[in-house]
């Protein structure tokens, strides 16, 4: 079997987050892995460094490219030695199309084709290339029941063709700490309007005046929307209460989840919602959207608010500050539900589709 990590990234993100758990289970299915030194692996099959979303969009085109034509040969080539390749397995939804290669792939979640506006060429590939890959994928794994219905409806893809199979989080890594809890709220997610960062904004400006908490947005900013959220923080009056942290690092995550006084996750779709997951397994409240599948993440352990209502989040807020017993029932709630998953059952689970599948 070959495994595809040509977009691994040197920061990780969830998808790169995602691959690297699934690895240590993969290895009993003899892989050959495609990947760059940013893997870490000892053995893998070296690929160009400059495929990645790093690169911006030519990485992103030099990917698809070498795709479509390098990844053929070498499972060809794989099945003409002695070690065989019958299966290719992308952890992504990309694969070489009109080859002889069978390929199970993973889709992550439905956002460029939900929300048109976030990038144009994004958009283009969900509307005419991911179908194009589903429909010739021998099975679809995706991270949430969700997913798998947005896949039903948007494509046809029939549901036996698909298996839902939750993630999970580094129960080592993300662990209650004993730290103090310092007054902000903390909001994860890279700046996109589907990320609904502005409506998080708009609900603590709403909180009482001269209250002494802080908002803290942690996640990469972008040039066409970082702008905006700027020039609404200035308008509330609220530069001094509003902290900007850029990319946080896998080490400083569970630090700053551990001393937040709770996360703020109003994302108004995701695939998933890992950070509503590793928020729970450190003790943190999570107040976040009921929308997608941030419910089957939380389920009741979590405040879940319509992620277009400024007023309901702001009330969820308040509950964070004043109502000491709702707090530490969040946190008890939170770290119960988190026990209920884990990546052995996600690495076990994937195991078993691609053996269906060789």
């Amino acid at each position: 079997m070959l495994v595809n990590l040509a977009y691994l990234l040197n920061q990780p993100t969830g998808t790169t987050t995602y691959a690297l758990n699934l690895l240590p289970h993969l290895a009993q299915l003899d892989p050959c892995f495609l990947a760059t030194p940013a893997s870490g692996l000892a053995h893998y099959t070296p690929v160009p460094t400059n495929l990645t979303a790093e690169y911006g969009m030519g990485g992103h085109v030099r990917r698809l490219l070498w795709t479509q034509f390098q990844i053929p040969a070498i499972y060809h080539q794989q099945t003409r030695s002695q070690r065989a390749a019958s299966l290719l397995f992308s952890p992504i939804t990309e694969a070489p199309l009109g080859t002889r290669c069978r390929f199970v792939v993973t889709v992550h979640d439905l956002i460029p084709l939900r929300f048109p506006t976030l990038s144009r060429p994004l958009t283009w590939l969900y509307r005419h290339y991911v179908p194009r890959v589903l429909a010739a994928a021998e099975h679809i794994i995706c991270n949430s029941q969700a997913t798998a219905d947005d896949i039903i409806q948007s494509y046809g893809i029939r549901a036996q063709k698909i298996t839902p199979i939750l993630l999970a989080y580094d129960a080592q890594h993300f662990q209650p700490l004993g730290l103090i809890r310092h007054n902000y709220f903390l909001v994860l997610g890279r700046h996109a309007p589907y990320k609904n960062i502005a409506t998080a904004i708009s609900a603590f400006a709403k909180l009482p005046p001269k209250h002494p908490y802080e908002l803290w947005i942690a996640g990469p900013p972008d040039a066409r929307y970082t702008p905006q959220l700027q020039t609404q923080i200035q308008t509330l009056g609220l530069t001094h209460q509003v902290k900007f942290l850029d990319y946080v690092s896998y080490h400083q995550l569970p630090i700053l989840l551990n001393q937040a006084l709770a996360l703020v996750f109003p994302s108004l779709w995701e695939g998933f919602g890992l950070p509503a997951l590793e928020a729970m397994a450190c003790g943190t409240p999570v107040i976040a959207s009921n929308l997608a599948s941030i419910p089957e993440v939380t389920s009741d352990a979590a405040i879940l608010i319509d992620p277009h209502c400024d007023q309901a989040l702001m009330a969820a807020m308040a509950t964070i500050i004043h109502d000491d017993a709702c707090r530490k029932q969040l946190s008890q709630a939170g770290l119960q539900r988190a026990e209920q998953f884990s990546w052995q059952a996600t690495g076990q689970a994937t195991v078993a589709v691609l053996r269906n599948s060789l």
